[in-house]
């Protein structure tokens, strides 16, 4: 496993312990919620770029960058959306 470059051995250990401590559901819950945070940050981010964006086309953006055009347009064609922000 790599060690991360801002944290000391030490303190990467007692993350391992802390984790192993909590319960499956536990690891779950925190796994989840920090892909969450993640992909607020990205749909952040890509509003930032394009405040002109309303915020599905947002949505329709996020989806093309990460999970492909095809499905993208997929969720627009069903969205009945006409933007092609691409």
């Amino acid at each position: 496993m790599m060690i991360p470059q801002d944290t000391s051995v030490e303190a990467e250990q007692k993350q391992i312990q802390l984790l192993r401590e909590k319960s499956p559901a536990e690891r779950f819950m925190l796994a989840a919620r920090l892909s969450q945070d993640v992909i607020q940050a990205a749909k952040r981010a890509i509003a930032r770029v394009h405040p002109e964006f309303t915020p599905r086309q947002v949505e329709h953006l996020f989806i093309e960058l990460h999970y492909g055009r095809e499905l993208a347009d997929a969720v627009r064609k069903y969205d009945g959306a006409s933007d092609v922000e691409r």
